[in-house]
């Protein structure tokens, strides 16, 4: 199966990829980290005008319908741009709320973007609770507390988490915690292979640039290696994200997940090696985007957590071949 975006969703991510490269997101990111929320603000309303949360709204709440690959074009693309702020906890909040009574209070407000929320797992922190409007927290009974908490330091520092405040029950479905983490889980993805992209991108440019013994080191062979073992970690996890976008298969995001995100380190080790003393510095914009690497590989899913759920499929996967009853094969997408 080959899968390319089609003409329509390749303008979308133009139109973003535009509009973020006209805001000025490193200056944007700095501001955020030093707590001055501003700029972060306005250019969430713009992306929100330009239909980055319709997609994860039903039509119903003045959205577009559920829209998975779309969503993962667009977020995609915050990560090529660094951008900061809780929009993939505001997107999967969405999805965990269109089946509750609180989905005519909050949808309509998350896809024009003027509600940003946040979730926490269970004894885990939010990000950006403290510019939030409300934290979701994803437990057996899910709770909704108010903004703020316990801060708590991370890598990014433009990723500040907090421990949530106590909160009260929300009627929430079990099914619709699951399908909130999972969409969390794969925009997370999404956001990390446009982080892998933006610091590859960044290092070519950056080799070309720099000499020693009077030619530019990416001439070099080990250089290119290096480059070309990055690339090919981002490609690989590329069709996985979207695969995963179409199917919506638990198993499958584990996997698009644990692959971008592995992608992304790597990536993000590659800079900094390459860049060498020069990759340390926190004035270079360069930072912006290895701070953001580990930390995406880890959120809503480390490594281990994912690789244990695609194990585990395979596992019931062999037992139900064993056993005969496993059902046909029917392709998630047919093209036309």
């Amino acid at each position: 199966m080959r899968f390319l975006l089609d003409p329509e969703q390749r303008d979308f991510a133009r139109a973003l990829d535009a509009l973020l490269t006209a805001s000025d997101t490193p200056a944007l990111v700095r501001a955020w980290e030093a707590g001055d929320h501003g700029p972060g603000r306005a250019l969430w309303q713009r992306v929100a005008d330009a239909g980055l949360f319709a997609p994860a709204v039903p039509e119903t709440f003045a959205g577009a319908g559920v829209l998975p690959v779309e969503l993962v074009v667009a977020f995609h693309q915050l990560g090529r741009h660094a951008v900061p702020g809780p929009y993939v906890e505001t997107a999967a909040a969405a999805v965990l709320l269109a089946d509750t009574p609180l989905a005519a209070e909050w949808l309509p407000r998350i896809a024009v973007g003027e509600a940003m929320v946040t979730l926490a797992e269970g004894g885990g922190c939010a990000l950006d609770a403290d510019v939030a409007e409300a934290v979701f927290v994803l437990s057996p009974d899910p709770l909704l507390a108010p903004p703020g908490g316990e801060p708590h330091v991370s890598v990014d520092g433009a990723r500040r988490l907090y421990r949530p405040h106590a909160g009260e029950p929300v009627p929430v479905p079990p099914a619709s915690v699951a399908r909130a983490r999972e969409v969390a889980r794969l925009l997370t993805a999404a956001q990390a292979l446009g982080v892998g992209d933006a610091l590859l991108a960044q290092t070519v440019s950056y080799t070309k640039q720099r000499t020693q013994f009077g030619v530019p080191i990416g001439s070099f062979q080990a250089v290119k290696h290096r480059l070309a073992d990055t690339l090919i970690g981002l490609e690989f996890a590329r069709p996985l994200l979207y695969g995963a976008a179409l199917g919506m298969s638990g198993p499958d995001i584990a996997a698009a997940k644990v692959s971008a995100g592995e992608a992304a380190y790597a990536a993000a080790r590659t800079a900094l090696q390459l860049h060498g003393a020069v990759g340390y510095t926190r004035e270079l914009d360069l930072s912006l985007w290895l701070r953001k690497a580990r930390p995406l590989r880890d959120a809503w899913g480390t490594p281990g957590a994912c690789r244990a759920r695609v194990v585990e499929a395979q596992a019931v996967a062999a037992q139900a071949i064993a056993a005969g009853t496993r059902p046909p094969f029917r392709p998630p997408f047919r093209p036309p």
